[in-house]
């Protein structure tokens, strides 16, 4: 039985329209099997499962002559004088594709379902071919909701505006530590113990730096990467100094910039912005990178308590909206500013001055709600934990 991820939600409403549906991800979130479970969802027998890992069904995609593509379809039972659904698994295995659903959108009765790993790629190929014909969905990592379906749990996770006891944080925190500790890639998740849950986050490193960086990208000093990829592990949460890292990896500021960019289009990081009411100052101070998972992070070296949380709760809040940080030239800072309107603060045990500087500051931005996020239980008034974000 496939357990269901909250993106199918949004999904849903789409898969009556003509568009084609995008599903892109990082690596081993979960892609092939929401397609999957979307392709179940229908009640139609009339459609078609097409995985472009398979060498062979690359080779069809390579056709010129697109009828013959259709007559292949035609053979493996697809009907084309009705609605059909024709779902296409890893699409970035496959850089002739979008000419050809193009074609086959235009002519024929077809809801296409594709899926790819690398945004990065997919808006390159998809930007023309498909304008106006397509719909494009992220996936992530599991949420904590996510997480507990697919650990069998029926807890259910309390509202924000929950008091929440420190009997009940006890129950949810032993598999909150775990979802912490390991994060919310489902392959991981579905581990029973931690020797495997380890070597399937490493797996999944490997994975992503083999087919992505080596195979994907032209970059012809991967090995930079691989260096600015550790380094980003242990500044994770800090702003950035493109100077800095230039010098320490020995490569140009603008190569710097261009591997970052790489690394957000491929899913593995994401930057943030700081908060301001101007968006060119936006634009022109440091942002901060956080890794796509708690688990991957958790392997790429010796990283402090505080900033595995930390990260944890930006992969849960990213699925929410646009997120900044802010900080003063004092030092003063709120990690988390939710779509200019919620202000959030990390922080593993956080004591009562926390909760007072988070409220000056966002009484000086003009930010009526606000929350203290904790990992450990605490008295405070206006907290929250890290399992409720």
């Amino acid at each position: 039985m496939i357990i269901a991820r909250d993106l199918f939600k949004q999904i849903k409403p789409y898969i009556s329209s003509p568009e084609a549906i995008i599903i892109t991800g990082m690596r081993r979130v979960g892609k092939t099997t929401l397609l999957e479970y979307i392709s179940d969802y229908i009640e139609s027998g009339n459609k078609l499962f097409i995985d472009l890992e398979n060498p062979l069904n690359q080779k069809l995609f390579e056709e010129k002559n697109y009828e013959r593509i259709m007559a292949d379809f035609e053979s493996r039972g697809l009907k084309l004088n009705k609605r059909a659904y024709v779902f296409l698994d890893e699409i970035h295995f496959s850089k002739k594709l979008p000419s050809v659903v193009k074609y086959l959108y235009d002519h024929y009765k077809i809801k296409f379902f594709l899926t790819g790993s690398a945004s990065y790629y997919l808006k390159n190929f998809f930007s023309e071919s498909l304008a106006g014909r397509k719909y494009i969905f992220e996936l992530y990592p599991l949420n904590f909701r996510e997480f507990l379906r697919f650990k069998g749990s029926r807890l259910k996770v309390p509202a924000v505006s929950d008091k929440i006891g420190e009997a009940t944080h006890e129950i949810f925190a032993l598999l909150y530590e775990e979802y912490l500790r390991y994060g919310g890639f489902p392959g991981v998740v579905l581990k029973e113990n931690i020797s495997e849950k380890k070597k399937s986050l490493e797996a999944i490193f490997s994975s992503y730096y083999q087919l992505e960086v080596l195979q994907l990208s032209d970059y012809r000093n991967v090995s930079a990467v691989r260096d600015l990829i550790l380094l980003l592990a242990q500044r994770t949460g800090s702003k950035l100094d493109i100077f800095k890292l230039s010098k320490e990896l020995g490569i140009a500021r603008e190569t710097v910039n261009n591997y970052l960019s790489f690394l957000e289009g491929t899913y593995f990081i994401k930057l943030i912005r700081p908060f301001s009411r101007n968006k060119d100052t936006e634009i022109r101070q440091a942002s901060k990178a956080y890794l796509a998972d708690s688990g991957l992070l958790n392997i790429l070296g010796k990283i402090d308590e505080g900033k595995i949380f930390e990260n944890n709760i930006f992969q849960n809040l990213r699925l929410k909206g646009e997120l900044n940080y802010y900080q003063r030239k004092n030092g003063s800072e709120i990690d988390f500013i939710l779509n200019k309107a919620k202000a959030y603060e990390a922080k593993v045990s956080p004591d009562e001055r926390d909760e007072k500087k988070l409220a000056k500051l966002c009484a000086s931005l003009k930010i009526k709600e606000y929350k203290v996020i904790s990992r450990n239980h605490s008295e405070l008034d206006n907290i929250i934990y890290g399992f409720m974000v």
